[in-house]
């Protein structure tokens, strides 16, 4: 979604870093540059402005201070001005002292509250709650029945005592829920309420009873990131109506100009606390202003990626596969354990995505959009398409098994060929990092070998002076060399004699003592 802001950005950096010092006109121009990309991102007129005008105030400091490396010192500033737009810190959620807490959804019919309501129990239960949603979109057609199936799908308990489709009455089916919830031992209750394709009087009185009724801990504002500039009159207007608390962003994987979404924490006062970036239910998480900040500068989120590693790897699992690669040049490391992997990394999530966390890979963004997903599936094919014994050891396999195993697999024989080359090749690269050899082909790392130490092993010995082989000549380098030795040697130190009889000033013996 802000890949044309993120890629404007970075040209405009690019301009600064051939630049020794920031004059007052380079900063003109950068600012200039930010704006226009702003303005084109669809960010809020009156946050471009705010923005603006605190990256030239501060930037007019680096020029008074006549500051090194001005483009790293401008990035340092429209970082930490982009992470205020964004809310500043991470807001958490407020749970009650006395369970249930009650979390209401808000928002205009689209923009994902019902299925946001399965992703964030789904969520709530990954942080060890009992979640429950409650239905009470009783106005669009089927909504009941879809909070129920994305429930089921999410592994959480659902209340809807009324089948929805105008037949119900909202408030009190919000309204029981908190007995419900209280009988059954759940400790959040989610209400899923209805919305309108724009905002009107019979919304917001229905909203607003809602909320009366069941005295929430948290409004959340659901927003869809790609409608534009309205998100913004949406937000301002349930801000006055309603009331909310914390801001919900749906539909950040979309490419739509996302930027009116940066516009809200800023306009509204309220801090986007959660963001929905795809069509799984996993794919939910707290927001994150200076992760979000770091994506738009192309700095990636190297946080993010730890924290879905750690979800989906084990430590011990870890371990093992460590253990197994440092072990005799990482033979022990198989074809399964490789498939093993393979399919770990895929339940984090999409490759492209996973890459996209990487810093500076904006540079290679459209070869990681052309990453074609099914490249995993094929090596899985071609990998069980084998023996037991083919994916201990991998050199067995000649030309009449790579055969049979491109038959069973549906590929060519040279992608069989391929993948057993590529895993010996990655094999033995994963090997020499375990043991702390580092990157083959780079430098030495302090602390993970392959250093200097390793180079020295690499360092011919030189060879000794060569002697002449003319008999008389050797005689007079002999005699040459035996003169300079007497002499205090070639580096021209004192003789024997000389450091016999040496010695000290009179001002160093006075100081020596």
């Amino acid at each position: 979604m802000f890949d044309t802001l993120s890629d404007r950005l970075s040209a405009t950096f690019k301009n600064l870093r051939g630049k020794g010092r920031l004059s007052e006109a380079d900063i003109d121009a950068t600012a200039r540059e930010i704006r226009i990309a702003l303005l084109e991102a669809d960010v809020a007129l009156p946050v471009v402005r705010a923005f603006i005008k605190q990256v030239k105030e501060r930037a007019s400091g680096l020029v008074a201070s006549q500051a090194l490396n001005p483009a790293q010192q401008v990035i340092k500033i429209v970082n930490e001005e982009l992470v205020g737009i964004l809310g500043g810190e991470t807001r958490r959620l407020r749970f009650a002292k006395t369970a249930p807490t009650v979390i209401m959804l808000a928002g205009l019919q689209g923009a994902g509250k019902t299925t946001l309501a399965g992703k964030l129990g789904k969520w709530l239960k990954g942080q060890g709650h009992s979640p429950l949603l409650v239905a009470c979109d009783l106005q669009r057609p089927n909504a009941v029945n879809q909070l129920s199936v994305v429930a089921e799908r999410a592994g959480v308990a659902v209340y809807a005592p009324e089948p929805g489709n105008g037949v119900g009455d909202p408030v009190k089916v919000a309204q029981d829920s908190i007995e419900y919830a209280r009988s059954k031992q759940y400790d959040v209750v989610v209400v899923d309420t209805a919305g309108r394709l724009g905002i009107d009087q019979e919304l917001m009185q229905q909203a607003a009873d809602i909320r009366d009724a069941v005295s929430p801990d948290e409004v959340l504002f659901v927003v869809d990131a790609m409608i534009g500039q309205d998100a913004v009159n949406t937000a301002e207007a349930f801000r006055d109506g309603v009331g909310f608390d914390g801001v919900v962003l749906s539909k950040l994987d979309g490419d739509a100009r996302g930027g009116a979404a940066l516009s809200i924490a800023h306009v509204t006062g309220k801090q986007i606390m959660f963001a929905s970036n795809g069509e799984k239910l996993e794919d939910f998480d707290a927001f994150h202003p200076d992760r979000m900040a770091s994506r738009i500068l192309d700095m990636g989120d190297l946080l993010t990626l730890i924290e879905q590693a750690e979800k989906t790897f084990s430590q011990e699992e870890a371990e093992k596969m460590a253990s197994k690669l440092a072990s005799s040049k990482g033979k022990d490391f198989t074809l399964d354990d490789f498939l093993a992997q393979m399919e770990q990394v895929r339940k984090m999530g999409s490759i492209s995505k996973l890459l996209g966390m990487l810093p500076g890979m904006g540079q290679i963004k459209d070869q990681i959009n052309n990453i074609d997903e099914r490249d995993v599936d094929r090596t899985a094919a071609i990998i069980k398409s084998m023996t037991p014994g083919e994916r201990h050891d991998p050199t067995i396999i000649n030309g009449s098994r790579r055969s049979r195993i491109a038959k069973g697999s549906g590929v060519e024989v040279s992608a069989v060929k391929n993948l057993v080359e590529r895993f010996f090749d990655a094999r033995k690269m994963m090997s020499r990092m375990a043991q702390g050899g580092g990157m083959p082909g780079m430098p030495g790392i302090p602390g993970m070998g392959g250093g200097p130490g390793r180079q020295k092993k690499q360092i011919k010995q030189g060879k000794g002076k060569r002697k002449s082989g003319n008999p008389m000549k050797r005689k007079a380098e002999e005699a040459a060399a035996a003169e300079r030795k007497a002499q205090g040697g070639a580096l021209g130190l004192p003789s024997a004699e000389e450091q016999k009889n040496f010695e000290l000033p009179d001002e160093f013996k006075k100081f020596m003592g």
